[in-house]
């Protein structure tokens, strides 16, 4: 049986004439942080103080003994960042150039010094330049030219901190014979019965050639085995009534081991095992009177998909542990989130990311690792890239979360779009990537998922690449240059990219930017702003809605992240409100990578904004939404649930100071997985330009506003609540803080986290009206008083 040794320990790295501890799986900035070498560059403006590392070649050394009574001994790489050349025992033994494959070297026989010295990523991208010719890209850094995490290189929300080192784990693996070289199980369900297809391919050792092996595998208890003597082998498994796998809230995440045996006469040879879902995906393309749809199918079910984009969680990957991921993942979860699209300019992310997906029922949709930039074609990155595709294709295949490739981000869109298309004069660029190789490859590799050339991506030529009426649409606009109610102006048919800033949590900026005085200005706060001109839309989305705080850092922050959640919120609820035309939201982004002004609802040191506590609302199965509609208003009645939803909808016009000057109710009737929408009476709708009323929908403890007119131009009263803080039994750190409205309080946030770096809120922004009360638990936080809260709680002033 094949023995596997792990190259953990004893690990140094190379700096000048010393020898510093290493640790592997890492990188370069991670090891010299821990000598204590460079300064943290997630603080202060430390970033470009450690600037120098991404420049420097670096080599990693180990001392190797090992003993094996095998035919054959391997070096396994699981990654590598990035242009490495490998010597063992004094014998080059491989040059690698892609941080997106698994590495194997035939080392039989040796043993000693094992050394791995990465050349700068900078200089490895700068010769494949030369070699390939300029090509444009939306940084000025050269990351398309080299297959590495293109983020490293810094983006409009991360840090440049180009890293290098071992940073997938490294191993010997011993065997005889042969050894189980992939494993492609090619999953399907049709008329109740589960089929898995299992096509082995194996690798042998000179004395293994021509020898009969024996393949066995088994599932869901059947078994099933085949006899072979080539490198190929197919076995079929059928499990009738498989218990299925569905997307969180429709149904239960079912999975199954799959166990995949290799013997010869002499007995087992290797081993293989993974967990495998039973379900159908499909991708619906269907032109309709609206265009040309994008509709997620599972189980023949069509959902619309509740989404979020993922970056890597660390600018240093491999400090993100199973631990970590779960989580992040669970933080997803919880806020009713069922799809995770992975971006195209970060990595394909450890096997432990897979498997709490499959766990928590998050469908995850991949990109191929091409984000914002022309791509060469040509050699060496041509093979690199196939050579990448497939490793990774076989690799997650298994995981049942896994519905959809995706070829690029932005690239089709950039071509078309951003002054691309003349400069290349013909060169190539990537879209034989797109609409070529990886379309190949999948339909190979990996028929059973759909495959979609980018995002955005119409379907082909004959539309614009980011037509809404066409495919998945991103959103950017409204951001970058219109009030988000401008999120109203038209129905795309998935958006799968669209966000708004905010900061992070005060205790995240108290502890990335130590001893500043916090101003949206000061130094700290801008170099940890790395959009274009990010504080100045910032400003102006605040500045629509509200007068802009001058000198008031704390109100500056609340206001921030509260438009934050009300502009993602605004597009969720418009576009939910019009499913099926509308099949899907993927909100940029779901976390950060470091402590930064960004897109995430997730900060940096994994503390919720706002943001994430309202994604739970918007993104749960039941929404009500009031929606300004030509002149009038309707009231949506969003149930992505599985059933009926039967209920009285009370309308209320309210005045500033509470008083209700009319009512109604409207009895809805949803089907499961339906909207319902309804004319709001035109008794009941505030004046169009009233400053003075307002309407509020509830149904089954859901609440839904509309406020006609921008908040500083409405007649607010000065708010007024009391708070009360009560013990919760013997719960260490835990109390619950009462506030009774005496007054429309409109938005209240109590942060948490101003009372103690751990604190947690159970919910974010509310608005109660005269007379309402709400109970917020607060957790990991030392003993607090009425005052301490009340110093921590924010919402909208008359100011």
């Amino acid at each position: 049986m094949k023995d596997v040794t792990p190259l953990a320990d004893g690990w140094s790295l190379r700096h000048g004439e010393a020898r510093l501890p290493a640790r592997v799986p890492g990188c370069v900035h991670t090891d010299l942080l821990e000598a204590g070498v460079i300064p943290d560059p997630f603080l202060g403006l430390n970033e470009a103080e450690v600037a120098w590392v991404g420049r420097r070649s670096w080599t990693y050394g180990n001392e190797v003994a090992h003993g094996s009574g095998h035919e054959r001994t391997d070096l396994v790489f699981e990654g590598l960042d990035t242009a490495a050349r490998i010597t063992f025992a004094g014998r080059e033994i491989g040059t690698t150039r892609n941080m997106h494959r698994t590495y194997r070297f035939d080392v039989t026989g040796l043993a000693g010094p094992l050394e791995v010295s990465f050349a700068s990523a900078y200089d490895e991208a700068e010769s494949v330049r030369a070699v390939t010719g300029d090509r444009p890209n939306v940084y000025p850094e050269p990351f398309q030219y080299i297959r590495k995490m293109a983020s490293s290189f810094g983006w409009d929300w991360g840090p440049a901190l180009v890293t290098a080192g071992i940073w997938r784990p490294v191993r010997l693996e011993h065997w005889s014979t042969a050894r189980i070289a992939s494993v492609r199980p090619l999953v399907t369900v049709e008329d109740g019965t589960g089929t898995v297809e299992i096509r082995l391919r194996v690798e042998r050792t000179a004395r293994g050639e021509g020898r009969t092996l024996l393949a066995r595998a088994g599932v869901a208890g059947r078994e099933a085995e085949v006899r072979f003597d080539g490198e190929e082998a197919v076995i079929r498994l059928s499990v009738a009534d498989p218990l299925l796998w569905w997307p969180r809230g429709y149904g239960d995440q079912n999975l199954y081991t799959l166990d995949v045996t290799l013997q010869d006469e002499a007995g087992p040879l290797d081993a293989w095992q993974r967990r495998i879902g039973f379900r159908t995906v499909g991708l619906d393309r269907t032109a309709d009177a609206h265009g040309t749809g994008f509709t997620l199918v599972v189980n023949g079910v069509r959902v619309f998909a509740r989404g979020v984009n993922w970056i890597p969680d660390d600018v240093f990957p491999s400090r993100v542990t199973p631990e970590r991921y779960r989580a992040r993942l669970s933080q997803a979860a919880d806020a009713n989130i069922d799809l995770i699209r992975v971006w195209g300019g970060g990595i394909y992310e450890d096997e432990a990311f897979y498997d709490a997906c499959d766990e928590l029922g998050l469908m995850v949709w991949q990109d191929f690792l091409f984000a914002c930039a022309a791509y060469p074609e040509e050699q060496p990155l041509r093979g690199e890239v196939e050579a990448e595709a497939r490793d990774n294709i076989v690799r997650l295949m298994p995981h049942p979360a896994l519905v959809l490739w995706n070829g690029n981000n932005e690239n089709l869109w950039g071509f078309r779009d951003w002054d691309w298309e003349a400069p290349l004069a013909g060169d190539s660029w990537g879209e034989g990537y797109y609409l070529g190789l990886l379309p190949r490859l999948v339909a190979e590799l990996d028929p059973t998922r759909p495959y979609t050339a980018g995002s955005p991506w119409s379907g082909s030529w004959d539309h614009h690449p980011n037509d809404p009426a066409h495919g998945t649409y991103h959103s950017w606009e409204v951001w970058n240059r219109q009030d988000y109610a401008e999120y109203r102006a038209n129905v795309p048919r998935f958006v799968s990219e669209f966000g708004w800033q905010a900061p992070p949590a005060m205790a995240t900026l108290r502890r990335a930017l130590p001893g500043e005085d916090l101003a949206p200005g000061s130094p700290g706060m801008l170099h940890h702003q790395k959009a274009e001109d990010g504080n100045g839309k910032l400003n102006r989305g605040v500045a629509r809605h509200f007068a802009l705080p001058e000198g008031d850092f704390d109100r500056w922050h609340y206001l921030t992240q509260l438009v934050q959640a009300r502009a993602v919120a605004a597009g969720i609820e418009h576009w939910r409100s019009h499913w099926p035309v509308c099949a899907g939201t993927v909100v940029w982004q779901l976390n950060d990578c470091w402590p930064v002004s960004s897109w995430a609802a997730v900060d940096g040191d994994g503390r919720l904004k706002p943001l994430h506590h309202e994604l739970r609302r918007v993104y749960a199965d039941r929404l009500l939404t009031l929606q300004p509609e030509g002149e009038g208003l309707v009231l949506a009645a969003v149930n992505q649930s599985a059933r009926e939803w039967r209920t009285e909808v009370s309308l209320r016009r309210v005045e500033a100071d509470g008083t209700v000057v009319g009512r109604t109710v409207l009895e809805v009737a949803a089907r499961a997985r339906s909207v319902v929408r309804l004319p709001v009476p035109g008794a009941l709708r505030p004046a169009g330009e009233s400053g003075k009323e307002f309407l509020v929908a509830d149904a089954d403890g859901l609440r839904a506003l509309h406020f006609p007119v921008a908040d500083k131009d409405f007649g607010y009263v000065r708010p007024e609540f009391d708070i009360e803080v009560e013990a919760v039994g013997d719960g260490e750190g835990k109390v619950d803080i009462v506030v009774n409205a005496h007054t429309l309080v409109r938005d209240l946030l109590l942060q948490a986290d101003r009372l103690g770096p751990s604190a947690v809120a159970d919910r974010g922004l509310t608005t109660l009206l005269p007379g309402e009360r709400v109970r917020i638990r607060l957790d990991g936080c030392p003993a607090v008083t009425g005052a301490d809260v009340r110093a921590a709680m924010f919402c909208v002033d008359t100011e």
